[in-house]
């Protein structure tokens, strides 16, 4: 718990000082992957899991992780119908990928290539 809560303080504060985007590829593009979830949600917890075997292999990509009941107005603009939800935009903010449900590494690695 205490290795999570210390990833996602390390997340928030890069994120705060990235403005929620990293360049990804070394091109200059920009890549978001935002992740909605809510309190005892267990699939969430899981993909919180895979995103952190993503950033393994793709370091710096940055996730903005949103609390459906705290951000709510965010997750209604977005649609978010159920947790977890992933979506990726490019930097003029294009959707080119949305999971419902716990995505695999290989999914999100494509729609992180789709996005740069």
């Amino acid at each position: 718990m205490l290795q999570m809560e210390t990833a996602t303080r390390r997340r928030k504060s890069a994120a705060n000082s990235r403005g929620n985007q990293q360049e990804v590829g070394g091109v200059g593009t920009r890549v978001n992957l935002d992740l909605y979830t809510s309190a005892f949600c267990d699939p969430c917890i899981m993909t919180r899991a895979v995103l952190d075997d993503v950033r393994k292999l793709v370091p710096v990509l940055i996730v903005r992780e949103l609390d459906v009941a705290r951000d709510e107005e965010a997750a209604r603009d977005a649609g978010i119908r159920s947790t977890p939800t992933i979506i990726v935009r490019t930097d003029d903010g294009n959707e080119v990928f949305r999971a419902e449900g716990i995505p695999t590494v290989n999914q999100v690695l494509v729609a992180l290539a789709k996005a740069v």
